[in-house]
Formats: C-alpha cells, structure tokens, sequence
C-alpha cells in the first residue's frame, strides 16, 4: 500500500483497522539491529505478545509493558516499558526511593490505600512525586474520598487497583483514578472487559497479563492497554546459573583427571 492509497483510507474515514494492518506488516518486514554487550546480555524479557496491546502514552512515553517487582537487580535487568512497584507492606519512602534511584524506567509506586490510606497515604503520594515517580497506584480497597483528595494533591496520575468486580470501578474513575489497574487472578479478562463497558474504549486500563501468552492475549483482547507481568524471582533465576555452574565444573573435574 502506498501513501496515495493511505492518504484515501485517511480520508474516508474507515481507517483505523486497515492501517493498523499495514503498520504491522510494515514492523515485520523492517529489520532492527541487535545490540548487547557479553555481561547485560541476559535480563528478564516481558513475553512478545504484550506488544500486542495498545499501549498508554505517558507523559510522551508509551508504555505497554510493566515489570511487577521489588527487587534491585531485576530493576535494573529487564526490558519493560515501566516499573510496578507495589508490596504487601506498610508503604516507605525508602522503598520508592531505592526503586526511582535504580530504575532506568517509570516508576509506578505503591502508597498504600488498605491498610494506610487517608491522610498519611496522600502524604506518602505527594512525597512519591517529589521523589520522581511517574504515578502512584492504590490498593482496590482505597475509599473514592482519598483517591478524590490524592488526585488534587498530585500532579501524577493516580492507580486505582480493582481487585473484583464488587469494586466500584465507576465511583474510583468519578472521584479523580487516571488510570485503572486490574488484578483480578483467573477472572482478570472478564473483570477488564466488565471495566472497559463501564468506562468506554478510552480510558486506561493496565491489567496483569498471567503466566501464559495465551491468557496475556486474552487479556489484551478484553481491552487492556498495558499489561503487569511478573518475572521469575532472583532466586529461580540463580538456581538456573547454579546448575549450569555445576555441571561446568564436573566437566573439567573430569577432564582433569584424564590429562
């Protein structure tokens, strides 16, 4: 197809899916170079079929791709679009520091919501802002007043977590969420695509993606824009090394003993 051909499609205002088409064939046809040096070779890489989703366009920045972690290294060995750092604990300013000091991506911090909310929670956000996150995420049980008053008080935008579909998606979106991230377990692609009929074909939505590509597809296909995924923990990924570490060493024990 060439740009005449575009230019018409364009104009007639039945576009959107057949140059989607085009853009596709045009990305598997073009080479990209490969460029890596013998020591960072080997990090975590998000599944290819997360490319297949949308995308938000933050702050300039696309963003289809977000690595949940609270580890160092791992922050600083992957190839996602953005960092999800959010924990089961208390939320410290220590943490998010640590994260935005390492990472070379976005940060989306966690600042409570549960647990700690009100006050000390948009306390923590704003403090998260100064420090240089791209956006605070709160936990689904967040009440809409808090997300109303950190989304007044922040300059970032505000993650509203849905962990159900008991969640009041519609009063965290009218009390000021800018984005929705949906952690739903085996019913997450039913719970976005309930979301995306409440909220419209717009609205953010980052989503987690599942073990498989199969059920990270899915979850694109239900109308997630970005997709949360989950690496292998440090531990499982020295426990690969350590066994190949072994398994070298046997061999020159035994190529020793026959010299």
């Amino acid at each position: 197809m060439d740009k005449r051909e575009l230019n018409e499609i364009l104009q007639s205002g039945n576009c959107d899916n057949m140059i989607y088409q085009e853009e596709l064939k045009q990305k598997e046809t073009k080479f990209m170079p490969e460029v890596e040096t013998s020591l960072r070779k080997k990090i975590i890489t998000v599944p290819d079929v997360i490319y297949k989703a949308s995308g938000i366009l933050l702050m300039r920045r696309r963003i289809k791709s977000l690595v949940f972690t609270t580890d160092i290294s791992i922050m600083r060995n992957h190839n996602g679009n953005a960092l999800m750092v959010v924990y089961p604990f208390t939320p410290e300013l220590v943490i998010t520091q640590a994260a935005i000091s390492v990472a070379n991506v976005p940060v989306f911090a966690g600042v409570g919501g549960g647990t700690t909310t009100g006050k000390r929670s948009i306390g923590i956000a704003f403090q998260a802002e100064l420090l240089g996150a791209a956006a605070v995420v709160v936990n689904s049980p967040t009440p809409n007043s808090v997300i109303k008053n950190m989304s007044k008080t922040v300059d970032i935008p505000v993650v509203a977590t849905v962990g159900s579909v008991y969640d009041d998606i519609e009063g965290k979106v009218a009390a000021g969420a800018a984005i929705l991230n949906i952690s739903g377990a085996k019913e997450t692609s039913a719970l976005v695509e309930r979301a995306r009929e409440i909220v419209g074909p717009e609205y953010p939505i980052i989503a987690t993606g599942g073990p498989t590509e199969e059920s990270i597809l899915m979850t694109i296909k239900a109308g997630a824009n970005a997709i949360t995924y989950t690496p292998p923990t440090a531990a499982e990924i020295f426990a690969e090394s350590m066994i190949k570490y072994r398994i070298e060493s046997e061999k020159k024990a035994r190529a020793a003993r026959f010299e």
